[in-house]
This record gives C-alpha cells, structure tokens and sequence, in this order.
C-alpha cells in the first residue's frame, strides 16, 4: 500500500473539480430532470458538415494531421477572422485545437511563469482560474458585478501590478450573456499595449449575439496583433460539442510554443471535425443563423419570466445564458439549485462556481427545446413561491 504523504501532486489536489459538470453528473439515470444546466446547443450539427463528415469518413481520410491542422482550415479561419477586421497568416498565426477549452490551457501554459499575475475578469468561465493556478501564477480576479458585469479599462488599471503578465476575458460572456461594448474595449487595447500584456480573449460565443449587437474583437484595435491571443471554435455556434474542434490565433512565435505543447498531449484535433468544420466556415451560416434567432426567441421568454417571478436578470446581449439574481430568496445560489434539482426536477448552475460577483445568482443556459423552457419555468416558479412562503412563515414566527 502506499502510504506516501505527496501520492498526488499538490497542485492538482488543490483545484476544485468543475463546478458546472458537478451538476452534469447529477442528471445521469434522472430522465425526468430538465436541464438549464450546461452549455450544450440541442441542435445537432448542421447537415452539410456532417455530410462533409461522412464523406471523408467513407474515403478512409482517419490519419493524424498536422500538429496545427488542415491548412484548408486555417485558411478558412483566417478568411472569417477577416469579417472582424482581424488579418492572420494561415501558415503561422492559426493553431487548431481540441475545442477552446484546450486553447484556454495552451495559452495559459505557454506564457506564464510561477509568481507571474494574471487578471481574470470575474464571473467567467469555470477553466480559467484553476487552470492558471496550474501554471503557479497567482490570479487577480476582478469583480465586473459592480459593473453590469463587463470589466472597464479603470477596473484592470487598478489590478496591474509589476507581476502582471495577462488579461483573460470573454466576450459575449460565459456565465451572464454580458458583451463589452466597443469603447470599453478600446480603452482596454489601449491600456494592454501601453503595458505590453498579453490579452487572452475568448470569443467562442461571438456568432450569438442579439438585437442588431455587433461582436468586436479586442484583436481589431490598434496594436493588438502583438498582445492578443483570439481563442474560438465550433461547439456553440456551429452546434459542435461533441466534436471537439476549436482554434487559436496568436502571434506566430507564440503559436510556435503552444504547436509544442498540444503536440505532445493531443498532436492533433480529430480529422473528420477539422473537414467538418471548414466546410460550416464556407456552407453552414444559414444554419448558424436559424439557431441564432431561436436562442433569441427563446432568451425572450426566458428574461420575462424571470423578471414576472421577481428574480431580476439583465437581457443578455449575447452567448446562451441568463444570470438572474436570486438574493431576494433568502439562500445561497448552492441550495437553491440543489433544492430546485432535488424538489422541482430542473438543474442550473449556482453563480458561487464563477467566481466573484457570482453569488447570489444562478446561470441559466437557454440552448433548450422552448416546450422544455416553459415547463422549466413554471417549476422554477413554484420552487420561488414556497421559498417566499418560508420566509414568511420565518418571520411571522
């Protein structure tokens, strides 16, 4: 038996596990339970990727690729990245990944060094932090609660430090919906190049996006081609979760050290999704859009609903999700969705697992069948009314 006191590594052993699949797992074998819970489109993929799929799956094309992807994929990265006024070359600046979620890792261990600061504009979503801290850095979250919950240019200034290597931030926003606007962004390009960090933008919400909003990338800005890491993919907009495929777009030296990384623990994104994907970046939009608007409809609903129960919540510019404010309830966001999964059947995610300002909120995904929502909603519903009904019987007595 081993009896070694340092079995594990320490710093494994001092994360958390995610937050968000805790409750993930709760729902194997409940049938009965709707989720609200993760961040999973309930279209399948677009037909005409996976015909694209089938057909190179049928020629034999099952071999490795290059560690940094089809070129015809890059090459079609690099020619959308265009419609956002961002310019990179193919050969060197574009790094395909295992989804995004690889290209947050890759990143993060690429350019930090033990006792280096990062800012993490917080709520955000639940890789980040640990994954930093993997890296021995120290993170600086910021609270963007106090401000609508999109971080400002004063916000970070006063976070800078001499230790300050990085941003991380994501626009539209992973857990509240929240989009930078654009003069905000300009003002923290500007503060990033007058102080040489990098910034880690992730953007992999960018096509969902809602009431005429507009995506910017805090790539476009002047002098952001040097500093700006762009991590995107396919798993929101294109309906693609399951197939792991997203990318990185950075300056060539730096995708030169994360090509070495992701070429030891993945060598490559699985081939069938780089085809796929590519021929969604040249034929797949019209699907894009027809989920885009039902994500809308949806968000529609969702917002009144909430607001009618007295749980008030932002309308989300952009992404998926809704983060409504349940501090009138008298709980934690932790019991209240445990409560609600345990009582009422439906599962959301508690704010407390995003960091800070995330308390007293829950997050809410809308990437489900609206008949499912409604139902959702009135159960939800019901779980407030008798949470304001102990409250009474708390203070009558």
């Amino acid at each position: 038996m081993n009896t070694r006191t340092d079995k594990f590594s320490r710093l494994m052993e001092s994360i958390p596990p995610s937050g968000i699949r805790k409750f993930f797992e709760m729902l194997i074998g409940h049938d009965d339970v709707i989720s609200l819970s993760v961040g999973e489109p309930d279209f399948p993929t677009p037909w005409v990727m996976r015909e694209e799929a089938f057909y190179h799956i049928e020629k034999g094309h099952t071999s490795y690729t290059g560690n940094r992807g089809l070129l015809e994929l890059r090459q079609e990265i690099c020619r959308y990245m265009e419609r956002y006024r961002m310019f990179y070359n193919p050969e060197t600046e574009i790094l395909v990944t295992v989804g995004a979620s690889e290209g947050v890792d890759a990143s993060l261990r690429a350019i930090l060094n033990p006792g280096d600061e990062i800012i993490v504009c917080q709520p955000c979503y639940v890789n980040y932090t640990p994954l930093a801290a993997l890296c021995e850095a120290t993170v600086v979250p910021i609270d963007t609660s106090v401000n609508g919950f999109y971080p400002t240019a004063a916000q970070i200034e006063k976070a800078i430090t001499p230790k300050t290597k990085a941003i991380m931030m994501c626009s539209p926003n992973n857990p509240t919906g929240t989009m930078i606007p654009a003069d905000e962004l300009e003002k923290i390009a500007k503060l990033v190049v007058k102080n040489q960090l990098w910034c880690i933008s992730d953007e992999i919400y960018c096509e969902l996006a809602y009431d005429g909003s507009e995506h910017v990338s805090i790539g476009s800005f002047p002098g952001m081609k040097d500093y700006a890491i762009i991590l995107n993919g396919f798993s929101k907009s294109f309906a693609m979760t399951g197939w792991r495929i997203g990318y990185i777009a950075a300056p060539a030296d730096l995708i030169t050290q994360m090509t070495k990384l992701h070429g030891y623990n993945s060598i490559c994104a699985p081939i069938f999704s780089q085809y796929a994907a590519a021929e969604g970046l040249k034929n797949g939009w019209k699907d894009v859009e027809k989920m885009r608007l039902s994500y809308q409809q949806r968000r529609n609903l969702m917002v009144k609903e909430f607001n009618d129960m007295g749980l008030p919540v932002p309308e989300p510019k952009g992404a998926f999700y809704m983060f409504p404010d349940i501090t009138s309830t008298g709980i934690s966001s932790e019991e209240f969705a445990t409560r609600l999964f345990q009582k009422h059947n439906v599962a959301v995610v508690p704010g407390s697992v995003f960091g800070l300002g995330g308390e007293g909120h829950i997050r809410v995904c809308y990437a489900t069948a609206i008949d499912k929502i409604k139902v959702a909603m009135n159960r939800i519903a019901e779980f407030v009314a008798e949470l304001r009904e102990e409250q009474k019987q708390k203070q009558q007595g």
